[in-house]
């Protein structure tokens, strides 16, 4: 039984009803409380910008598969669903936008089975079961989650290579990829219920309305940044906590004063990089995306095997992989009969700013930095030790925090206003890049065994590529999502990720070890 909040309506009344109740008696009280925003429990601004994002050329969802053999019912997956999933609250409430944002509101009707569906795979003249999957899932990325109903489901194709495949959507606005995921691992045997939470008395009227302003606004922009920033340096967490609560402050030592000056001046500096970045490199991968997508993934690499690159090069593994992207990209581009020599793509690359004990929390807390991929670099040594230094160079910067926070402003604006600032990102970014470690063991969902995970995150704006790096299972697997016009054949760029990493293994092995 999932746990309802007094503050939503009244079970034979919807939510529509409600409205339509009150359009014909507005009043000044009704009002004032719908725009406070008093009405269901509000939603973050980051949130708030994540749902107001869809477009009929990227929907903001976040899109997984999952492989498992044998195959599991769909009677069994719903039971797994509604014993796990349910418990959290965003699983069954509605998102309703208001003049103050927007909140999440109990759905008084719901039903799982809107939400865990069943469906037959299709497969056209010619094609395997794997492509008529990636054809499904493609399909998917485009069809928008019903408004009216909580926003995700999960399709399950109950016979697909001596296995089931579950089609996994789940909206950016209930949470970013790192507490989906943590999420999602509930479902696996053995899975753990989401922690309890206290249940807070409701405040009324203005009370109720500056709580929401707290949770919203200050405290994420100063608790969540001054975490996030302990990772760099306890020196800057302190300055920045002290920023957020300068009462606090009164009692330190004058120290803090040179630890403000200095993040400030990073904060000014790291500002102008995000504000002065060039737009991107012109490639066949850029332009307006249609309505259209594709999807490719490729089998697992052993894990093992990147490790000992890494440990040979003195390289972390996501500089070998992101090395191996950008050779794969790099290749297709030289393939289609495009000249690559001193080409450089943007990708952004989600940073998570929250404890990962805290990923059942839902909700969207990660900023995102800006990589430069070396496509032009045909050498894979010479092409790993550029990301290595890349990547290296993002280490401390405040980007993270500036991009959440203009995440942040984004919920406050008008729509119009939010497309112009997500365009000019767009103008300055070909991909979204996301490299997520996983469970080492394969898990089980059912009974089943859990064989291969794959997912993508949404692409904002006019970006067109989607890339994904997943561990799991003691493999690594690499997948695109891709606008169909700009990209028709992902899998033209998948094949060459595993070329690149082998390339780049001989390249290593033939190093002069021992020597200096």
């Amino acid at each position: 039984m999932v746990e309802r909040k007094a503050a939503a309506p009244a079970p034979h009344q919807t939510p529509a009803k409600v409205r339509q109740r009150r359009s014909r008696s507005p009043g000044l009280a009704q009002e004032l409380a719908t725009t406070l925003g008093l009405d269901g429990e509000r939603m973050s601004k980051v949130d708030t910008a994540w749902l107001r994002m869809d477009s009929p050329s990227n929907r903001m969802m976040i899109v997984g598969v999952w492989l498992l053999r044998p195959g599991v019912g769909l009677a069994d997956l719903r039971e797994r669903v509604r014993e796990r999933l349910l418990p959290y609250r965003r699983f069954v409430q509605i998102a309703r936008q208001d003049m103050a944002g927007a909140a999440w509101i109990d759905d008084p009707h719901f039903r799982i089975d809107h939400h865990v569906v069943a469906r037959p795979l299709v497969r056209r003249r010619g094609q395997s079961a794997r492509q008529a999957l990636q054809s499904r899932v493609a399909e998917l990325t485009l069809q928008p989650l019903d408004p009216e109903r909580p926003l995700w489901q999960f399709e399950l194709v109950e016979h697909h290579e001596g296995g089931s495949a579950l089609i996994a959507r789940i909206h950016h606005c209930i949470g970013d990829g790192i507490a989906l995921i943590s999420v999602m691992m509930s479902l696996v045997d053995g899975g753990a219920e989401p922690p309890r939470r206290p249940r807070r008395a409701r405040k009324a009227g203005m009370e109720a309305a500056e709580d929401w302003l707290a949770d919203t606004l200050i405290r994420p922009l100063g608790d969540i940044t001054a975490r996030a920033l302990e990772v760099a340096g306890g020196g800057a967490a302190r300055s920045l906590a002290m920023v957020a609560s300068p009462q606090q402050g009164l009692n330190e030592s004058i120290d803090q004063a040179a630890h403000v000056a200095r993040l400030g001046s990073q904060l000014v500096s790291d500002l102008a990089d995000l504000a002065l970045m060039p737009d991107d490199s012109p490639t066949r991968l850029k332009g307006q995306p249609g309505k259209s997508k594709q999807v490719a993934w490729c089998e697992p690499i052993a894990l093992d095997r990147v490790k000992a690159i890494g440990k040979a090069l003195n390289c972390s593994v996501n500089d070998v992989l992101l090395s191996c992207v950008a050779g794969a990209i790099g290749a297709y581009l030289r393939e289609m009969g495009d000249d690559t020599q001193g080409v450089e793509i943007r990708a952004m690359v989600p940073i998570n700013l929250r404890p990962m004990s805290e990923a059942w929390k839902l909700g969207n807390r990660f900023g995102l930095v800006p990589l430069v991929l070396p496509i032009g670099l045909d050498n894979p040594i010479e092409r790993v030790y550029a990301v290595r230094s890349r990547m290296n160079a993002l280490k401390g910067s405040l980007q993270p925090i500036l991009t959440f926070g203009l995440l942040s402003l984004a919920g406050l604006l008008v729509k119009p206003a939010q497309d112009a600032m997500l365009a000019l990102f767009g103008r300055k970014t070909t991909a979204v890049m996301t490299n997520v470690p996983g469970p080492g063991e394969k898990l089980k969902v059912c009974g089943s065994t859990l064989e291969q995970i794959m997912f993508w995150v949404p692409q904002t704006g006019t970006v067109g590529l989607g890339v994904s790096i997943l561990s799991y299972g003691g493999g690594v697997q690499f997948g695109i999502i891709a606008d169909g016009g700009l990209c028709p054949q992902p899998q033209r760029i998948i094949d060459r990720f595993e070329p690149e990493f082998d390339r780049l293994l001989t390249l290593t092995l033939m190093l002069p070890w021992g020597e200096g």
